[in-house]
């Protein structure tokens, strides 16, 4: 998994102020799936379930009316699938209503599934497969929550480089980074960690973050995991 620290941005909910369990809705079209993985999630005193749903289209309303940190999404799905429904979570006009980021990890039974490399391209963290452990997937919450994949870089970059078959341009906005962040964007494309990143930039670990934050505004991306996203879409990896 990539577990690099959430403080590369500003206005993180861990960051700002008393921490709060971790809200999580669960979504999957079998109630028995839905209720074990409840418990699961449950007994770990820092996440609380604070809804579920068993289509997309009653997923995405959920996220409007509850506001939960984190969305574990069935990929596989009948009404509206959980690609569609992470396509409308992360829709322009739903994220710029939000007062804080939501997170989706997508599920699904298959190993590098181009559902899910889909589902990721429209903003979710990454995927489990639905035979995790107990507490593969509670870490995988923590991890999305801080906005950080659940993906070795090994594994993000093989699925992310099957969905990009036909590559767009490089927008504008990256030639306004300065050299040094898109030395900083390359490591992070990459899959390393801040640490690793300054060590081979020779800068310190927090001047990285305060790259990577600023990456993160120029090119009006969410979180790492999108600017291993970009770096795959445009050919800059």
């Amino acid at each position: 998994m990539i577990t690099e620290a959430a403080d590369d941005r500003s206005g993180d909910p861990m960051t700002t102020g008393a921490i709060r369990p971790i809200r999580v809705l669960l979504v999957d079209d079998q109630e028995l799936f839905r209720a074990g993985v409840a418990v699961v999630v449950g007994a770990d005193p820092g996440i609380e379930v604070v809804g579920q749903a068993g289509d997309g289209r009653e997923a995405v309303a959920l996220v409007d009316a509850l506001a939960p940190d984190v969305v574990l999404m069935d990929i596989r799905m009948p009404e509206l699938d959980g690609v569609e429904a992470t396509r409308m979570i992360f829709a322009p006009e739903r994220a710029a209503a939000r007062t804080a980021p939501v997170r989706v990890v997508v599920l699904t039974t298959f190993n590098l599934d181009d559902r899910a490399a889909t589902a990721i391209r429209y903003g979710a963290s990454g995927f489990l497969l639905k035979d995790a452990t107990p507490e593969v997937l509670r870490e995988a919450i923590r991890t999305v929550h801080l906005g950080n994949a659940v993906l070795s870089p090994a594994d993000l970059g093989r699925l992310l480089d099957g969905a990009f078959r036909h590559r767009t341009s490089t927008p504008a906005a990256y030639a306004h980074l300065t050299d040094r962040e898109r030395d900083v964007f390359a490591g992070v494309a990459r899959g390393l960690s801040n640490a690793e990143i300054a060590a081979t930039v020779f800068v310190s670990e927090s001047t990285v973050k305060t790259h990577v934050g600023s990456i993160l505004r120029k090119l009006d991306l969410r979180d790492r995991v999108q600017i291993v996203v970009f770096a795959y879409e445009h050919a800059l990896v």
